[in-house]
């Protein structure tokens, strides 16, 4: 269909010719009256002044509805959102190896993640405006702007929609002029036959991903013009402008991820010709984003009033510098984490290194899925935290490129220049490299075991809801990877264990029996045995992997260092204070070591371990020691690691932004990586709540300064849900509930109860 013919059919069949403004009035559309389900005591971030559009990344705020997402800039005179569609990519299939038998790693063959549009909102008469404060409101899913001019109050209040699937600005306040501008983020033009009551661009990539994005307003009492792309409004005292965009992308391996048939246009304008009333449009977000939120209530303790009436940056400066707690502020950061799940992973592509927002067309590492921690990480905290259907985009996003993924194993994981292959020419099933994209490709070096731990992440979604047409779902995945490792395991005195490997990502390039892929393995092996028993499919395959399980050397404590190896050697092959913690995936997120079950010396080791590394690195890092302190029961020590992921990034150094993003200092700049913003509040949760399968762990790790508190809706593994109160550092309450467990056993220091329930039933515990 040609651009015409789909913008005649929009404005026709779409119904965008009843757009004319300024037609619609108050009185235009009656409505079904509306309740008002917004919380009205909400957990804000706020400021005291606009973002700087230079430091967007740092100091505009996100909102996003799992597909679309924009940084808000708050300017009075001069308002700003840099848009995205989780789709943009440029790349391909990327499905050939250069030189070493490693895959390419460029914008252009491997692609990167892109933005989509800026909208520019400008009110020239507003400048001089007092009384400025914008503010993020996590309780019910909006940015707002506040101000004074002339007098008069003026408010706006900008959200993502899930339910409408657009992004709305809302300006209030008396006789408001001005423009709306929208520019394509790669240069595209203004479509000159669009429908005169919406500006409109369109854009392909060379990958033949097709693009728009449409932007358009009502007032039920001033006037609205479009010329181009840009939109002038006059005498407005309520204005809604509406954005809208999307892309041709599917997630299917035999269509090649494209639907040449999708129009992005004439969807786009479809959606953008919402007319609700502002309040039934916002009242309809709310209430949907808050059947999500609401589920997780926290409360670490009451701050000091001083510390309340500070705005956010300067409470981020001053809990760095004094030793007085803050626990509402470090509340807030745990709920910011789910914030960005709920509006950065729903029904679409998952969180990559910097989920949906964006502040340029070349991110680093091109935004990519990084799978030796990342994006392992950027799913840590969902079903801990109440928000298990969001990690739904993950699952999805594995399937559909599993077929891929297959293909190219098959196809290049032999090739003689790879140095990861497999030593006796054997391939089955499928794995990835350390970088995957949307197009089912691979970039950078193969990562024999990334497979595993994408299995892992995977299969713990499960124990958490015991969802058996889920694991049903996921089966593939898991048996692909099984077959993968079988073929791929060396025979050794010691027993199997993995080829030339890497361990990431430090150290030898061609070392067989490295910690981290033997942990991980042995951990796929089992879960694939549980599968394969709950959904009665394939039981004999699974008891010959659970007897190669039996068969794997496991990584030892080094008689020369006292840590846990992380090669099959007693010295340390590596960087002394790495960031990665990769021979301690068994012990967190994994599980085969743990503080209750495992020797003592074998403890020690993975204690000495954490030692040698610091207490000092990226944010990321630094959530994976907390979590992994918070294992062994040393409450401050994990404590002290969030403080250092909370503490502010001045000068490019590591921290966090006055937008609460975590910052990744690299050099003379520093960098957005979402990671760490759902890896701090993960290892929070777990200083709160242990578990596995048959054990709930209360307050394993809590630190003198949350000495009093409570949080509902914690998800516990083996099908459970766990509302929790303490006092003076003991559990007072505690409410289990099953979705879908049957059996545990509940423990609060010396204290333990066995538990007995049926999915929905529930047993209030006072230890």
């Amino acid at each position: 269909m040609s651009s015409r013919r789909a913008f005649l059919k929009a404005s026709g069949a779409l119904g965008l010719g009843a757009l004319v403004l300024p037609a619609f009035t108050a009185h235009a559309a009656p409505e079904r009256p509306y309740g008002n389900p917004l919380n009205t005591s909400p957990t804000t971030l706020w400021y005291p002044a606009p973002a700087d559009e230079a430091k967007i990344i740092e100091q505009g705020l996100p909102i996003g509805n799992g597909r679309l997402g924009a940084l808000v800039g708050g300017g009075v005179e001069k308002d700003f959102l840099y848009l995205t569609d989780v789709t943009l990519w440029t790349g391909e299939l990327n499905d050939a190896l250069d030189g070493d038998g490693q895959f390419s790693y460029d914008p252009t063959h491997f692609g990167t993640f892109s933005l989509l549009a800026k909208l520019y909102v400008d009110v020239p008469g507003h400048a001089g405006a007092t009384g400025y404060r914008r503010a993020l409101d996590l309780s019910n899913g909006i940015v707002t702007t506040t101000y004074t001019h002339g007098g008069k109050q003026y408010r706006r209040e900008i959200f993502a929609s899930h339910p409408d699937d657009v992004v709305i600005v809302r300006l209030k306040g008396p006789n408001q002029t001005g423009t709306i501008n929208l520019a394509g983020a790669h240069g595209e033009p203004a479509v000159g036959d669009a429908p005169h009551t919406a500006a409109v661009f369109t854009g392909s990539f060379a990958n033949k991903l097709a693009y728009s994005g449409v932007v358009t307003a009502f007032s039920p009492d001033g006037t609205v013009a479009v010329s181009g792309s840009q939109l002038t409004f006059t005498g407005c005292s309520d204005l809604v402008i509406v954005f809208s965009g999307g892309t041709n992308y599917v997630p299917d391996a035999a269509a090649g991820f494209l639907d040449p048939l999708v129009e992005p246009a004439a969807i786009a304008l479809g959606k953008a010709a919402v007319r609700a009333r502002a309040d039934a449009l916002l009242h309809t977000h709310v209430a949907d984003y808050r059947k999500r939120y609401d589920r997780q209530r926290v409360d670490l303790g009451r701050s000091t009033d001083a510390q309340r009436a500070m705005d956010t940056w300067t409470r981020l400066q001053a809990r760095a510098s004094s030793t007085v707690p803050d626990p509402e502020l470090e509340a807030s950061y745990l709920q910011f984490g789910r914030y960005l799940t709920i509006t950065g992973s729903r029904d679409n592509l998952p969180l990559n290194l910097q989920g949906l927002w964006l502040s340029n067309n070349n991110p680093d590492w091109y935004s990519d899925y990084h799978t030796d921690i990342n994006v392992q990480m950027n799913y840590w905290l969902a079903g801990r935290a109440a928000l298990s259907d969001s990690f739904e985009a993950f699952s999805d996003y594995c399937l559909a490129q599993l077929p891929a993924w297959s293909n190219q194993t098959q196809a290049f994981f032999q090739d003689s220049r790879n140095r990861f292959r497999n030593t006796n020419n054997r391939v089955a099933g499928w794995t990835v490299a350390f970088s995957t994209n949307i197009y089912g490709g691979n970039g950078w070096w193969w990562h024999p075991a990334g497979n595993a731990w994408l299995c892992q992440s995977l299969f713990e979604h499960y124990e958490y809801t015991l969802d058996r047409d889920y694991l049903a779902k996921i089966y593939p995945l898991l048996k692909g990877a099984c077959e993968f490792w079988e073929a791929r395991l060396v025979e050794t005195p010691q027993g199997l264990v993995d080829d030339h490997d890497w361990s990431p990502e430090h150290g030898p390039q061609d070392a067989r029996g490295m910690s981290y892929a033997q942990e991980i393995v042995h951990d796929l092996f089992g879960k694939y045995r549980i599968a394969t028993d709950v959904l009665r499919r394939d039981q004999s395959y699974g008891r010959r992997v659970s007897a190669l399980r039996d068969r794997l050397y496991l990584p030892v404590v080094s008689p020369k260092t006292g840590m846990l190896q992380e090669w099959m050697s007693p010295d340390d092959l590596g960087e002394t204070t790495h960031r990665h913690l990769s021979p301690l995936v068994g012990f967190f997120p994994g599980d085969r070591i743990a503080h209750d079950k495992s020797p003592a010396a074998l403890l020690d080791g993975v204690r000495k371990l954490l030692i040698t590394r610091g207490m000092e690195s990226y944010g990321w890092g630094l959530a994976w020691r907390a979590a992994c302190w918070a294992r062994l029961r040393d409450a401050e020590k994990a404590y002290e690691l969030v403080l250092k992921v909370i503490r502010p990034s001045i000068s490019y150094s590591n921290g966090t932004a006055p937008n609460f993003f975590d910052m990744y200092s690299f050099g003379d700049r520093s960098i957005f990586q979402i990671d760490a913003n759902l890896g701090a509040p993960t290892a929070m949760l777990e200083m709160l709540l242990y578990s596995r399968p048959g054990v709930i762990d209360l307050l394993p790790a809590l630190p003198s300064a949350w000495k009093t508190g409570s949080v509902t809706g914690i998800g516990a593994r083996g099908g459970f849900s766990v509302d929790l109160e303490w006092r003076d550092g003991k559990v007072t309450r505690a409410v289990v509930r099953s979705v879908g467990g049957t059996e545990t056993e509940v423990r609060a220091g010396r204290w333990s109860k066995k538990v007995k329930l049926r999915k929905g039933q529930s047993v209030t515990l006072r230890p």
